[in-house]
């Protein structure tokens, strides 16, 4: 008798997997090399096909961030804390976003997060420091 087991468990491959770490890689390249406008394009062209990718979502909300449009990579940044609210650099790019806005409630809030998370955070004290002068 022929056995089965362990043929059901299997987890289909998805065919995108390759093309997408592929895809990823890129981006995190064009990030690294400071050509920000092309990792823009190419990151909210990856995002309308997989918004839930938490790496790309915190790229495409840093680009955001130097380009000095705080809502918007808030809005990015928001996205990225659905998949992993633990995300100390997403907190804390969001923590100088409500900063900059003069959103200090908000800014407080993220800050109170990160020091749940990692309470000898340096970047977080400071910013308190900052807030309360």
């Amino acid at each position: 008798m022929t056995s089965l087991v362990g043929l059901f468990s299997r987890t289909p491959k998805d065919p995108q997997q390759k093309k997408n770490v592929k895809k990823i890689k890129a981006i995190k390249k064009l990030v690294k090399e400071k050509k920000y406008e092309e990792a823009l394009k190419s990151g909210t062209e990856y995002l309308k096909k997989n918004p839930t990718t938490h790496d790309v979502l915190f790229f495409v909300g840093g680009i955001y961030y130097m380009k000095n449009k705080y809502k918007t990579a808030i809005s990015y940044f928001d996205k990225a804390l659905e998949i992993g609210s633990y995300d100390i650099d997403v907190l804390l790019l969001k923590a100088y976003s409500h900063q900059k806005l003069g959103e200090n409630k908000r800014t407080i809030q993220c800050c109170d997060k990160i020091q749940e998370i990692d309470p000898k955070n340096k970047a977080v004290s400071e910013l308190l420091e900052q807030l309360n002068s």
